[in-house]
């Protein structure tokens, strides 16, 4: 019998996963505008659609992501899936998703409100589709499961994600708050069941705060207690879509003997759509603002829209003295159950001046800080997760520069590899080797004016002859003289003649102490054609300047000035 043939020494190779794109086209480099593509094969799935306010623009319209990307990468998307709904990630969705015609997932709260967008835009509501948290959907490459998590809105989902093989978990916006108003604290098991995930695509605008959130419910006792020491009438702003602040104040008012009415479009409309889905089933009747004069002061509390000092806000009607059916006397108090957006500082201290002429008593979040709490999580809880999920990647996304560095260090430190921090534009690749940039798509800034998507011009584009384009971003923070700069300026020169950086700078931050101004829109108008002048004098071709503003929290200060 002959000898048997030796058995070859064959090296199997394991197979390579295609790669996973991601495409971020807001909400990377700023808070605001969330929306981000998903890619795997032919397949795409776009996630959340939202819009920003441009605070440095006069009029501060409403900007949304750039349309022509999709173009450019011969992406439409096969579903549109919905986190939650704020308006920084639903804000865009009358605007770009005409375009695409897919199916909108969206849970209760969310597809609500899309579908009273949709028909003051005269859009057919056929397309979004109830999701109820903890189910989910598919499209042909991905299947997407929502994970009811808590955050500022009820109903707010983060994202398990699966596509060829890989494991994405997109938190959305999330924090852990033990002890919520409204629904149910965040489920630890249903997170550990996940573990381990490839990637993390997470939520960083309080990467860079140390320890926990405040629960709602201490807000809730909080508001109670202040509420109880008041003396006349109260008036407490808050943000309309805060639907857990917004049931905590009126449950705090039952509890004090006062009767509640409610000031401002945006806060009938929600507190309406809250009562539809049964989230307010104990919410006290409400009165009547023309009705409020009937009553005996110290039985009186309004909810107002207004917080962050918008001029035709109810509070700042208030604060003016031209509200038809209601006048703050001496001796009310205004309670600020929000945190200010950084931006916002200057307007709302000419609010504050304009309701201290009424000798009212002002309660805010510097007076009383437990009279709020953020809907994102700070690091303790940004720890937790990850102890929970084991991702191997982090791509930090939901912030500025000065957010997904703090949120990328953290996760270094344990030993999650993060050597990536995404901008709007930048097509990703990842596969087994992990996260790389592929391509760069520049970003035009489209603003929604007049009813229409319109680019945003430049100031001096008409008066002088221009070579290129040069995008420059600024971070900001208000100080009680004006203005100051924060970080490293985000610049894009690959369409214009270099500069020097440092001493541009040198020079911004001259300017700045210069210019005396209230608002982001004011210091655009000044400081945009002081920058022409500058680049006239110190490059060889002058560009067209695209001239971004953004503001911050004045609390990264000490460790952010260069």
């Amino acid at each position: 019998m002959p000898d048997a043939m030796p058995t070859p020494k064959v090296q199997i190779r394991r197979r390579r996963r295609p790669p996973l794109r991601i495409l971020p086209l807001g909400g990377c480099g700023e808070v605001g505008m969330n929306l981000t593509l998903y890619g795997y094969l032919d397949s795409w799935i776009a996630v959340d659609c939202g819009m920003l306010i441009r605070q440095d623009l006069d009029g501060n319209p409403l900007q949304v992501p750039d349309p022509q990307a999709f173009k450019a990468c011969n992406i439409t998307p096969e579903a549109l899936i919905i986190t939650h709904g704020h308006e920084d990630h639903i804000g865009a969705v009358v605007w770009l998703w005409p375009n695409w015609g897919c199916p909108i997932y969206a849970t209760p709260l969310a597809a609500e409100m899309l579908r009273t967008r949709f028909a003051e835009h005269g859009l057919a509501t056929a397309s979004i589709k109830v999701i109820e948290p903890g189910e989910a959907c598919s499209s042909d490459a991905f299947n997407v499961r929502f994970l009811p998590v808590t955050h500022s809105i009820p109903e707010s989902c983060a994202l398990i994600m699966e596509a060829g093989g890989h494991r994405i978990l997109h938190t959305g916006d999330w924090k852990i708050d033990p002890d919520p108003v409204i629904g149910a604290p965040v489920d630890e098991q249903l997170f550990r069941s996940l573990a381990p995930v490839d990637l993390v695509v997470g939520d960083s605008t309080n990467a860079n705060i140390l320890g926990r959130s405040h629960s709602e419910r201490q807000v809730a006792r909080a508001l109670t207690e202040t509420i109880g020491k008041c003396s006349g009438r109260v008036v407490v702003s808050c943000f309309a879509s805060n639907l857990a602040r917004v049931l905590s104040i009126a449950r705090a008012a039952a509890s004090c003997n006062r009767r509640v009415s409610l000031l401002g479009r945006s806060m009938e409309r929600m507190v309406a759509i809250a009562r539809q889905l049964d989230y307010f089933d104990d919410f006290p009747a409400l009165v009547p603002a023309s009705d409020l004069g009937y009553l005996p002061a110290d039985e009186v509390l309004v909810i107002a829209t207004g917080s962050q000092g918008e001029p035709r806000a109810a509070l700042s009607r208030l604060a003016q003295g031209r509200h038809p059916h209601f006048e703050l006397t001496t001796g009310d108090s205004v309670i600020f159950s929000a945190k200010a957006i950084p931006g916002n500082e200057h307007l709302i201290e000419r609010l504050k001046r304009g309701l201290k002429r009424f000798e009212v008593n002002i309660l805010d979040e510097f007076s009383h800080p437990q009279l709020h709490a953020s809907g994102h999580p700070a690091q303790e809880e940004l720890e937790s997760l990850y102890h929970w999920v084991k991702p191997a990647h982090l791509l930090p996304v939901h912030g500025e520069p000065v957010h997904q560095t703090a949120h990328a260090d953290l996760a270094r430190g344990m030993g999650i590899t993060a050597n990536l921090l995404p901008s709007n534009g930048d097509m990703i690749h990842f596969d087994d080797s992990g996260l790389r940039l592929e391509q760069r798509f520049p970003q035009q800034v489209r603003l929604v004016q007049r009813n229409a998507l319109s680019p945003v011009k430049s100031d001096t584009q008409a008066r002088i002859s221009r070579h290129g384009t040069l995008f420059i971003a600024i971070t900001l923070a208000a100080t009680t003289t004006g203005w100051t700069r924060i970080g490293r300026l985000l610049l894009d020169t690959s369409e214009s003649s270099p500069l020097d950086e440092d001493s541009f700078c040198d020079w911004l931050d001259e300017q700045l102490d210069d210019i005396a101004t209230d608002t982001l829109a004011g210091l655009r108008r000044l400081l945009h054609p002081r920058i022409g002048s500058w680049l006239s004098d110190h490059v060889q071709h002058t560009p067209d300047i695209q001239l971004q503003l953004m503001a911050t929290e004045t609390e990264y200060l000490v460790d952010s000035v260069p």
